[in-house]
């Protein structure tokens, strides 16, 4: 029977309270298109994508039509293309990027990812080549986003790619000088990287997938911070509570998209992440629920505490409404995707270091954070090492995507354009860690990591 309050509470949502389905992600395995011969390999991934992905954009509107819900963006996923580069031997990967790109553009999608490398316990020389490709690959391509895994919980953390990861950074952000540095807007430094994260820049389809998949990521910060609104007085324990249960029915919706794009487009339905993904829209924010929970600002004491409870609840509330859960799931915070988490950092009560603690207890890690373009490659890999050691230990996924914005320093803006958003120039810690980086090797896997 359809309860007609149901209808309206959605509808209230759809219109007023920025629910959406923040991308529907096609996973598109090109292991069979690997090749000696570049030439050959590159037309084969193009041919494959183009394939795989010729309705994508147009089924997607259907569903939009039909069901009335909005999807933001049409992403693609593609296998690590460090994998398919060690096939062919190559010492310059820009060539793959340039067909990743032209493919993502016949297919009109928003972004492709998968300019990737998986190398958490060691660097092979298609790995190489395709990291030392990135600053360039990035520089030239506007759709194409590039992830490294450089630690897990059971490898430890490679400070070899670590500290070479600081390097490609830095290099990215100088081949983008004219466009804000955004080159590092699409590329994200991981541990624990997960194998269907349709979210951007980090998606790429792991090697346990299938050979075509749909991963949709749902989204409602304005949904839970308007159903907390009518609670000022209910204790956390309530708070906690429906939040549950709006994220129930959020995750609802995309399980529902999820299995229609699916069918229609003849691919296996992976999952659906859970996570609350904020915008630069006033009414979208991560940060403004923590404020409604009673919090004056994001960054100040409590910010910590009231993001775990967010996060916690959040999963426990999405993971009864959909059959398969995975990606990433919980809260993102990244802070130039988020209108709040943009005025916190200005007013300074969100540092770098406040940050640090809210990714213990969160989804990602340190996400869209502009420092100063004068900031070292050595500081920007102690800010990797860092993070990966929360992930590591935690056994949890963490990423960083740091922008040095050349030529800004601390307390200028910088605009990225549309869901990237705009971001203050963040200080960064000024004490060097060069001896600690440069030392290289490995980190070793914490002893949580004997689970067998």
């Amino acid at each position: 029977m359809i309860n007609f309050n149901e209808v309206n509470e959605t509808i209230q949502m759809l219109d007023n309270q920025h629910l959406d389905v923040r991308t529907v992600t096609m996973g598109i395995s090109l292991y069979d298109c690997a090749d000696s011969d570049k030439n050959k390999a590159c037309t084969q991934i193009y041919d494959k994508i183009c394939s795989k992905a010729e309705h994508l954009v147009t089924e997607c509107e259907k569903i939009e039509k039909n069901l009335g819900i909005p999807i933001v963006n049409k992403r693609i996923s593609v296998t690590p293309i460090a994998h398919i580069a060690s096939a062919a031997r190559v010492n310059d990967a820009v060539c793959f990027a340039k067909t990743l790109e032209k493919a993502a553009q016949n297919v009109g999608v928003n972004f492709l990812g998968g300019f990737s490398a998986l190398v958490h316990k060691g660097i092979t020389p298609g790995d190489m080549a395709l990291i030392n490709s990135i600053p360039e690959a990035m520089a030239v391509t506007d759709h194409i986003c590039s992830s490294v895994n450089i630690g897990s919980t059971r490898a430890g953390i490679n400070m070899d790619a670590v500290l070479k990861m600081g390097q490609i950074i830095r290099q990215t952000a100088e081949m983008t000088t004219d466009n804000s540095s955004i080159g590092c807007a699409k590329l994200v430094v991981f541990c624990n990287a997960v194998e269907d994260n349709p979210f951007m820049a980090g998606a790429f389809l792991g090697c346990g997938e299938g050979d075509c998949v749909i991963n949709v990521g749902v989204s409602g910060p304005g949904v839970v911070k308007c159903a907390l609104e009518k609670m000022p007085d209910a204790s956390l324990g309530e708070l906690a509570e429906e939040i549950k249960k709006t994220a129930f029915k959020i995750t609802r919706m995309g399980q529902l998209v999820a299995t229609r794009a699916a069918e229609s487009l003849n691919a296996q339905f992976g999952i659906v992440d859970l996570s609350l993904a904020p915008t630069p829209t006033m009414g979208d924010s991560v940060a403004h629920i923590l404020e409604e929970m009673g919090l004056s600002s994001t960054g100040g004491p409590g910010t910590t505490a009231a993001l775990a409870m967010l996060n916690d609840a959040v999963k426990k509330g999405g993971v009864m409404a959909s059959s398969h859960v995975g990606g990433l799931s919980g809260a993102f915070i990244p802070v130039s995707e988020d209108i709040g988490m943009i005025n916190a950092a200005k007013a300074g009560t969100l540092t770098l270091e406040k940050l640090e603690a809210m990714t213990c207890v969160c989804s990602v890690g340190l996400d869209m954070i502009a420092i100063p373009g004068d900031t070292s490659a050595a500081t920007i890999s102690g800010i990797i090492a860092d993070e990966a050691a929360i992930g590591m230990v935690n056994s949890k996924t963490t990423a960083v995507r740091v922008i040095p914005v050349i030529n800004k320093g601390v307390g200028e803006m910088v605009s990225f354009g549309g869901l990237l958003g705009e971001a203050p120039i963040m200080p960064v810690n000024s004490a060097n860690c060069e001896k600690f980086i440069s030392r290289a090797g490995r980190i070793p896997a914490p002893l949580q990591s004997l689970k067998n």
